[in-house]
């Protein structure tokens, strides 16, 4: 594809579009084909030939079904400069590229199954048609390559841009990709902040209806980069019951408070246990503490998601639960979620 593409000369540079850097958000599913020129405002006439030749070439490749270019327009780009006496001016939050809307998975501590919810959730707004992506943000600890059974190192066409892994209908991007299983990342504040904005910025992650964030648990400096430097459409706050859990999850509400990043509901993970054997109902944790949470902040308890060793074995095994078992009572909950949240946010 890209091959083809490589055909097709930048009036401008004479170089051929890929490699003078027009080429942006490539996206293919199936035989439907996306991408994005990004030109001089000035030149859109100029480079209207090009984008009908770039088409004509994309429809004439075996499988290629509905190919679709969008030219878009940018003002002058100068290349960045990483000298700490030459920093950019600062900057508001902004709406990333092709993203309707991004959604924060939270938690104030670790532990709680922040990164079991954000796997299923996404799968499951995936089985119900909607443009998923997953951005694993939790940098000292990524788990979503191993949950969504993802292996492998993205690569760049260009050197300035990062493909994503796909798998279960989820788009996703991890650090985890990046390095090696079982090798530490030991980052200073500069470094996962840098990391954060190019894994936002420079991943192309195609048309999504929602990007899924997986934030590292607290209130540091990930969620709080996060937060300005791009359009946050809610938080989701996941903790367990117990109070020394909800101490920490009060905490997580405060920090997107501050940040103007709107609470969209609450998750009680681990919130009760059925016995395999005889049917017995306990809670392991203790049970509703976090509806209380939800009733006293004036936002939804999202759902209760039980402790159950299906979730368990399969997250570890590289497909969530609501890929394994759909119709199952431990998926259900995860997909009632995810529909709350998407009505939630298209409203």
């Amino acid at each position: 594809m890209l091959g083809a593409l490589k055909s097709v000369s930048d009036p401008a540079t004479g170089d051929d579009i890929v490699a003078a850097g027009l080429v942006r958000a490539l996206n293919v599913e199936g035989g439907r084909i996306r991408f994005v020129l990004e030109i001089d405002p000035k030149l859109a006439q100029t480079y209207e030939p090009v984008r009908a030749d770039a088409e004509a070439r994309m429809k004439a490749l075996p499988g290629a079904e509905d190919v679709s270019i969008l030219m878009t327009a940018h003002t002058e780009k100068a290349p960045p400069d990483l000298k700490p006496s030459a920093r950019p001016e600062p900057q508001g939050p902004e709406r990333v590229a092709g993203i309707d809307r991004i959604l924060a998975i939270a938690s104030g501590k670790g532990g709680v199954g922040k990164s079991t919810v954000s796997a299923n959730l996404a799968c499951a707004l995936a089985q119900a048609g909607r443009r998923v992506g997953l951005l694993d943000a939790d940098v000292y600890g990524p788990s979503q390559p191993r949950m969504l059974g993802v292996s492998g190192r993205p690569s760049s066409p260009d050197g300035k841009t990062i493909l994503p892994m796909r798998n279960h209908g989820v788009t996703m991007m991890s650090i985890g990709l990046m390095t090696t299983e079982g090798q530490a990342v030991v980052w200073r504040g500069p470094m996962l902040m840098g990391a954060l904005q190019q894994m936002l910025t420079q991943v192309q992650w195609g048309a999504l209806d929602v990007l899924i964030v997986d934030l590292p648990p607290g209130t540091g400096d990930v969620p709080m980069t996060l937060a300005q430097k791009a359009v946050v459409d809610g938080a989701i706050i996941v903790s367990t019951p117990q109070d020394v859990a909800l101490i920490d999850a009060r905490k997580g509400v405060d920090m997107f408070n501050q940040l103007g990043v709107p609470i969209l509901g609450l998750i009680e993970n681990m919130s009760t246990h059925i016995c395999s054997k005889c049917g017995h109902e306990e809670h392991t944790f203790g049970h509703g503490g976090v509806a209380v949470e939800a009733a006293k902040i004036g936002v939804p308890l999202l759902a209760e998601i039980p402790l159950h060793l299906d979730i368990r074995v399969a997250g570890d095994g590289g497909a969530p639960v609501v890929v394994t078992s759909p119709d199952g009572p431990q998926a259900a909950a995860f997909q009632q979620a995810a529909r709350e949240l998407f009505a939630m946010s298209a409203a």
